[in-house]
């Protein structure tokens, strides 16, 4: 249903909004399940909605979760051309040192980015994560600071790198909200290698490695992303599913196991897919209105959204959604396409789900020096002896 409004003034014609309907009947949506994690997130990948969480934001050690950035500043370079898969890397003796789960790179080999990559997210090396990290900046320092860039850029507030590989540094640190959004940023811009995270073996040196996300033998719908692990964060886990066309990421650090972080995982998951959904209410680009035009070639304008509303929603067999639009005070040309008109806002029953900008879908042109003052006269009387017109018809 459509329901057109005017932020008008007392000149102007309105279109009356009908009364709020009584509320609709609510879905019973249960308590999120019981977690060993400290610290836990589920997200919705199309919208970024946080369906549940606990402690999301908390500053913990991110152990391997760390390598999700590291793989992504690499693919982010092999997208802008900076690198190339094929290109070859030297391994250094700094490379070849570094403690924790390894790929068993030799010392001066030269092995290439695309197993590098792997090395990195199935094996989770730390010897490859430093072999790549210096090879795309010259040191695990200065590419740590290519991993905050990014951090910052795609708005990672409570996360902070000191090196390529999550092993432990007093100023390493990251939230599962954070992990989370990074893994989203992971699925939408870096999508052409995200078939990298659901391989479950890799071989290297005649050594066959297992990928440490047991539930992508579990699950199928599961096909990513990382696991971590040290003392210090314990048992963490960023997993990606996809169930009938809509796709979950859940974060969880802190898990008292290895199973139980697995375990964790596929709980939120699965509550998540059984409990909520995920729909586009309005399309981006559509024409929802014709309001008047005032001082331009044209009397009236098109309006709508920039992008589709797609929300996440409890699951609720009785929603009845309501559109309502609100159209600026006695718009007037020019106008550009783009430009803020009014607002467009989601209702079910009294309850508001969503505000949006209506924008302007064409250009408002000018009119002649005629009509502009005769429609400067027209609204300037219409205001001086509040007269209401019959400009103020919205078409939906």
């Amino acid at each position: 249903m459509l329901v057109c409004s005017f932020l008008t003034p007392a000149w102007a014609a309105r279109v009356s909004t009908p009364s709020p309907a009584s509320p609709t009947p609510r879905a019973m949506i249960p308590a999120a399940p019981q977690l060993s994690a400290k610290s836990w997130v589920l997200m919705d990948a199309a919208t970024g909605t946080v369906i549940d969480s606990q402690n999301a934001d908390m500053r913990l050690p991110p152990a391997s979760l760390t390598k999700l950035m590291t793989v992504y500043v690499a693919t982010n370079e092999i997208q802008a051309g900076r690198l190339k898969v094929d290109d070859p890397v030297t391994v250094s003796e700094n490379a070849w040192r570094t403690g924790g789960s390894r790929m068993f790179l030799d010392p001066g080999a030269v092995v290439p980015v695309q197993d590098l990559l792997r090395g990195v997210v199935i094996d989770s090396g730390n010897d490859a994560s430093v072999a790549l990290s210096e090879h795309i900046a010259g040191s695990e320092d200065a590419f740590a600071g290519l991993m905050n860039v990014i951090a910052n850029k795609l708005g990672l507030t409570d996360t902070h790198f000191v090196n390529p590989t999550g092993l432990p540094a007093p100023e390493h640190y990251s939230s599962a909200h954070d992990m989370a959004r990074l893994a989203r940023a992971i699925i939408t811009d870096e999508s052409a290698y995200y078939s990298l995270y659901a391989h479950k073996y890799f071989t290297w040196n005649n050594i066959r490695q297992p990928n440490r996300n047991l539930l992508l033998w579990r699950d199928p719908s599961v096909d990513g992303l990382k696991t971590g692990h040290t003392e210090e964060a314990g048992y963490c886990m960023v997993t990606s599913a996809v169930r009938d066309g809509r796709r979950l990421i859940s974060a969880v650090f802190g898990s008292t196991t290895m199973n139980s972080r697995a375990e964790d995982a596929q709980k939120i998951l699965s509550y998540g897919f059984r409990n909520f959904e995920t729909n586009t209410y309005q399309k981006g680009g559509k024409i929802l209105a014709q309001p008047r035009l005032w001082k331009g070639v044209k009397d009236v304008i098109s309006v709508g959204l920039r992008d589709d509303v797609t929300l996440t929603l409890p699951r609720n067999s009785g929603r009845k959604v309501e559109t309502r639009l609100h159209i600026n005070n006695a718009l007037q040309a020019p106008i550009a396409v783009g430009d803020v008109v009014g607002s467009f806002e989601l209702y079910d029953g009294v309850n508001k789900l969503t505000t949006r900008s209506l924008i302007a879908l064409e250009a408002g042109k000018a009119g002649g020096w005629w009509v502009r003052a005769w429609d400067t006269l027209h609204l300037f009387f219409a205001g001086l002896f509040d007269v209401k017109d019959d400009t103020g018809e919205v078409k939906a």
